[in-house]
């Protein structure tokens, strides 16, 4: 990582369906500790696309980066995650592939038993969740109002992103910490804990949806404090 005297800022990347302002939340409460916070709006037309928006805003800071995923976001982080100023990555119910996996592929092997999320069949290379199914299998743990409107302003999510394979995992090289929700029927808890343990990360579990970052921000806040506080000591000792 690039060496530099400045403090560790956040990175948010958002999921699929979903755009940034989700992170509105979680990005007041780490505003209000002094951090500096960034969010990206990923296109979701390609996992490449994506990455390559992540790192847009990345290079425009100026010292070391948490980079924090939701859902799909942990594909792109995963990836973008090999930046050299990207000091520590922290999944919150996401997808952390290896090498040559997809959040497709991830998808596509679900633990026996466990929910399919209620996906519609493709438009035009794009994925959409039943309006109707959403509020249940998405954001269970979310006002009604707000999941109504999480479902009537579903982002198109492009299949091309889902298909998007990870060349190289950032979560080999560098620490990561995962938040678990384990009422989450969209990435199922035991697939959520085998990424975690697999990437050695740091876990944390909270009962709630996929929509965590809405549901429970605190505890997203929570946890990426601890990511910047233990990365930077991390960063001080190697100095």
């Amino acid at each position: 990582m690039t060496e530099s005297n400045n403090p560790p800022s956040v990175v948010l990347v958002h999921g699929g369906l979903v755009d940034g302002s989700g992170w509105r939340p979680v990005y007041r409460l780490l505003r209000k500790d002094g951090y500096v916070v960034r969010v990206v709006q990923n296109p979701t037309l390609s996992l490449g696309g994506d990455i390559a928006a992540a790192r847009l805003v990345i290079d425009e800071l100026d010292g070391p980066v948490v980079l924090v995923g939701h859902s799909y976001g942990g594909a792109v982080i995963t990836e973008a995650g090999n930046d050299p100023n990207v000091a520590a990555l922290v999944y919150v119910s996401a997808a952390a592939p290896d090498a040559g996996e997809s959040v497709s592929s991830l998808l596509a092997d679900l633990p026996p038993g466990a929910p399919v999320p209620p996906f519609l069949p493709p438009r035009e290379g794009f994925l959409f969740l039943d309006r109707g199914k959403f509020h249940a299998s998405f954001a269970g743990d979310v006002p009604g109002d707000v999941a109504e409107f999480l479902a009537d302003s579903q982002v198109p999510w492009g299949v091309d992103a889902l298909g998007g394979t990870i060349t190289e995992p950032a979560w080999r090289t560098k620490p990561s910490w995962y938040l678990v929700t384990t009422e989450d029927l969209i990435f199922p808890p035991a697939g959520q804990r085998m990424m975690a343990e697999r990437a050695g990360a740091t876990v944390v579990e909270v009962p709630a949806s996929h929509s965590v970052f809405l549901s429970h921000p605190e505890a997203v806040a929570g946890l990426i404090r601890t990511a910047l506080t233990e990365s930077a000591a991390v960063t001080q000792v190697a100095a």
